[in-house]
């Protein structure tokens, strides 16, 4: 039988979703395949660092601002549920990602970090843009 800490490794390496965990400072702590491809950052490159790397400047602040509240409060604003958000591939190229957020706790209850998990949708937002953009330009339906 496998120990639980391989079965966790195995789980976050084999996930097709980004996971990213950071500590409570906002230090990349893990960083999985699927952060990789996302974000284009091995990670080598982002463990020990913040995650300023993906998030685009112009949104820095207020992604600060709420990981800083949810340290203090212990609660996320959306509760685990996924929201649409902008991340930055290394590449310099602007992602549309849906992203969900936690709060992760030790055996005692405090708390040591958060987890990350997302994907980019950059394709399926710019298609259905492209789709609107047609429907708008055809004018209403006769």
């Amino acid at each position: 039988m496998q120990s639980n800490s391989t079965i966790d490794a195995a789980i976050l390496a084999n996930m097709s979703e980004a996971v990213i965990y950071s500590d409570t400072e906002g230090k990349i702590e893990r960083w999985n395949a699927a952060a990789e491809a996302v974000f284009g950052f091995a990670a080598s490159e982002t463990i020990g660092q913040v995650m300023d790397m993906i998030i685009p400047e112009h949104l820095r602040a207020a992604h600060w601002r709420g990981f800083n509240a949810a340290m203090a409060s212990g609660k996320t604003r959306l509760s685990g549920r996924a929201t649409m958000t902008r991340g930055l591939h290394k590449s310099g190229q602007k992602l549309f990602c849906e992203m969900s957020f936690a709060m992760v706790r030790d055996a005692d209850g405090t708390i040591i970090g958060s987890v990350a998990v997302g994907r980019d949708v950059t394709e399926r937002v710019e298609r259905e843009k492209a789709a609107a953009k047609a429907a708008t330009e055809a004018g209403p339906a006769s």
